[in-house]
């Protein structure tokens, strides 16, 4: 028998790997640039597009002067200058950039716009492994920054027992008071859905569907670029009948990266 909830974990983490390549591959423009620079490695490569997918169609020499024109994330619109009058326009990327030279003759730094743009994100995509009840667990999940301190994640996830598997999904309300810090911890509590399904081999095993609470305390870290890393402790209440609830603690760690 197929579980929704499988299905869609499945389906989540091949959505999660195509939006990561292709937010890596190609981002709109965002934010206007005016900066000239001079090649000091032997080459620049300049592609026709913002992504390393896109050819490159022009080689500037070393020495040479750029101005940079417009940046898209990590990628950055550069022109040539020539005396004839015959500029060539492509795209580098940051770590290309970052071998240049300012007209001050000093190495070209892109740190501070880096933490800039972790500190105005808005929304993540994630996953994370870990143990539910010392039982193995995955789960993915997405959020959106209602402000700079509150923010709504979704997250779906499933526990592959020894005698049975679990699928859940829950909706949280996270509050993270020290949000512009690299390292910043975070609380959030929720609720949501429980489905304990039994292997087919017991004899007389029927599936649990539950209400589901949790409360989380975790921690986050700026690693680079748009990734963060995360490590979390949830306690889960299923609320299987009026009478009676099960308690379940889970600690996962992983990585998500970050939308504008």
């Amino acid at each position: 028998m197929q579980h929704p909830i499988r299905n869609a974990l499945r389906a989540c983490s091949t959505l999660l790997v195509l939006i990561a390549l292709l937010f890596v591959a190609q981002v709109p423009a965002r934010a206007q640039v005016t900066e000239r620079v001079k090649v000091a490695d032997p080459y620049l490569e300049m592609r026709t597009g913002p992504g390393r997918g896109f050819p490159v169609h022009h080689v500037a020499a070393r020495h040479e002067w750029v101005t940079i024109e417009l940046r898209s994330t990590d990628w950055y619109k550069v022109r040539t200058a020539s005396d004839t009058g015959n500029d060539k326009v492509g795209w580098v990327h940051r770590r290309q950039l970052e071998a240049t030279l300012t007209e001050a003759g000093v190495a070209k730094t892109f740190r501070d716009i880096a933490l800039d743009d972790y500190l105005i994100r808005r929304a993540q995509l994630g996953a994370a492994v870990g143990r539910f009840k010392s039982e193995p667990m995955l789960k993915l999940w997405g959020s959106y920054r209602l402000s700079d301190t509150l923010s709504l994640e979704a997250t779906i996830g499933q526990v592959q027992g020894t005698f049975s598997g679990t699928d859940f999904w829950h909706a949280n309300l996270l509050a993270e008071p020290w949000s512009d810090q690299r390292l910043s911890p975070f609380i959030g509590i929720g609720v949501g859905r429980f489905n304990n399904f039994p292997n087919s081999t017991l004899v007389g095993a029927t599936d649990t569907n539950a209400n589901l609470a949790n409360a989380t305390l975790g921690v986050r870290y700026y690693l680079t670029e748009r990734f963060v890393l995360r490590a979390d402790y949830s306690l889960y209440t299923a609320f299987v009948s009026d009478q009676r609830s099960q308690e379940f603690r889970a600690v996962t760690a992983g990585i998500s990266f970050f939308f504008y």
